[in-house]
């Protein structure tokens, strides 16, 4: 149901913010007419043909896919991208009629009806987005859920689990995959023995799915034996994986005269195109970004200097790209000689080196604004992970595996570790796993992504 009322809207979006193209173009009057006006059956049948366009290429994306689980803002990129290949096969046609025919469509009208029809789609499937979670909300749960692990990644999926109303998840047990102490988020009531106990579980024939949470703990016969015993009782299995050991499968094969030699593959940002393509949106980002919040900046730094002494801006030496040291710019949110006795530490809750300004600049993430001069320097991205300070990485390099790699590109204002609230004074090595995640993982669609959600991403910025 879902997906067919998803395929009837996105057409009629289309079709609207085709026509609504088409009145901005000639009938508004905000654009002055060179010529008669064409006839409007013409644009109504390209209308109609437009969105089924848009149906296939949308199909083809699996944006009717369902359930569609996560929040809408990560499926933006998606959209628009959905969008702009509508509007290339829409001016490709333009293109094919014949200038010497008596039709002859505005090109005008196609480069309008991109930002109208991605305005309509993005509207629309906000409204069946909330519409999902909604009848979700007042469904009964359906689908039993065993989760095996009751460590911290175990937690956030419980988390997870309760914050997706359209998974309908009803959590039966946690089963220990070790000796040590359940995350304090686990609810102690549910939790059961170890995994031994999942097959008596399984017996009683209402685990409807299990979740591995943990599977560095279990050796292979274990974990083949439990993926047995949920095909033959028919209940799905899934796997939470561990990024560190994802990362090993980056195996690159080379051949010198005939010589095979085993390495770490290429990173997504090694190549000249990905890199150049970042770059344009770095350039294009920050330039938007210094224009955008430059008033911002200005009242905020107003504010510092009212309040409190000591300069508006704090630069700090971090390390970048390949190891390089550079100078960060941020708006200075502590007393002047907050890191004078003590040297370098992290931030933590309530931290009392704060100012009352630098508080609220730290929770609305403003104080990271005069960053995107670094990024327009080339010091920085828009998004990476984020730089830290020489000492520290000095100290993490020989403590933590894989630290390093986070060097291989430039550092950013906003990070996948950060916006899953992975900042300040949080666990190192969860937060190399999500940047070494995004590294391997890096797109144009993902940047978008991470950018989008770091508006609302305030979890652990104090």
């Amino acid at each position: 149901m879902c997906s067919t009322l998803a395929v009837a809207a996105d057409a009629v979006a289309v079709f609207a913010g085709f026509m609504l193209a088409v009145w901005l173009r000639f009938d508004s009057g905000l654009i002055p007419l060179h010529q008669a006006r064409p006839p409007q059956d013409i644009y109504l049948y390209a209308g109609g043909i437009m969105a089924l366009v848009s149906l296939v290429l949308f199909r083809s994306l699996e944006l009717y896919v369902r359930p569609q689980y996560g929040h809408f803002i990560d499926k933006i990129p998606r959209l628009v991208r959905a969008c702009g290949l509508t509007m290339l096969a829409g001016m490709a046609a333009t293109f094919l009629i014949p200038r010497e025919t008596d039709i002859a469509f505005s090109r005008l009208v196609v480069g309008l009806s991109f930002l109208t029809i991605t305005v309509f789609v993005l509207i629309e499937r906000n409204i069946l987005h909330q519409l999902e979670r909604h009848w979700a909300k007042y469904q009964a749960d359906k689908k039993n859920v065993v989760i095996l692990g009751t460590n911290h990644i175990a937690a956030r999926l419980t988390e997870t689990l309760h914050g997706e109303p359209r998974r309908r998840a009803n959590i039966l047990a946690y089963l220990r995959t070790d000796g040590s102490v359940p995350a304090p988020e686990i609810p102690p009531a549910l939790v059961g023995g170890g995994v031994d106990g999942l097959a008596a579980l399984l017996e009683k024939g209402n685990v409807d799915e299990v979740i591995l949470a943990n599977p560095s703990r279990l050796d292979h016969e274990t974990l083949s034996g439990i993926v047995v015993d949920c095909e033959r009782h028919l209940a799905e299995f899934h796997m939470v994986p561990d990024m560190f050991s994802l990362l090993t499968s980056r195996v690159g094969v080379q051949t010198l005269d005939g010589i095979p030699l085993l390495g770490v593959s290429k990173w997504p940002l090694d190549f000249f195109w990905n890199r150049s393509l970042k770059r344009i949106e770095d350039i294009a980002g920050a330039a938007a970004g210094l224009l955008i919040f430059s008033l911002p900046v200005v009242l905020a730094a107003v504010a510092i200097k009212v309040t409190s002494r000591g300069p508006v801006f704090y630069s700090q030496e971090r390390c970048g790209e390949k190891g390089r040291h550079f100078r960060i710019w941020k708006l200075r949110t502590m007393r002047a000689d907050a890191h004078g006795q003590n040297g370098s530490k992290w931030t933590v809750e309530n931290d009392p080196r704060r100012t009352p300004v630098g508080a609220f600049l730290r929770r609305w993430n403003i104080d990271e604004m005069p960053q995107f001069w670094n990024v327009l320097k080339g010091d920085m991205s828009i998004v990476g992970p984020r730089p830290e300070q020489p000492e520290f990485v000095e100290q993490f390099r020989d403590d933590i595996e894989r630290y390093m790699w986070r060097h291989v590109s430039k550092p950013g204002i906003t990070g996948w570790a950060q916006i899953n609230g992975l900042r300040g004074d949080t666990s190192i090595n969860e937060r190399i796993k999500y940047d070494l995640y995004y590294l391997e993982n890096w797109s144009l669609s993902f940047d978008f992504k991470i950018v989008a959600r770091t508006i609302f991403a305030n979890k652990n910025a104090y």
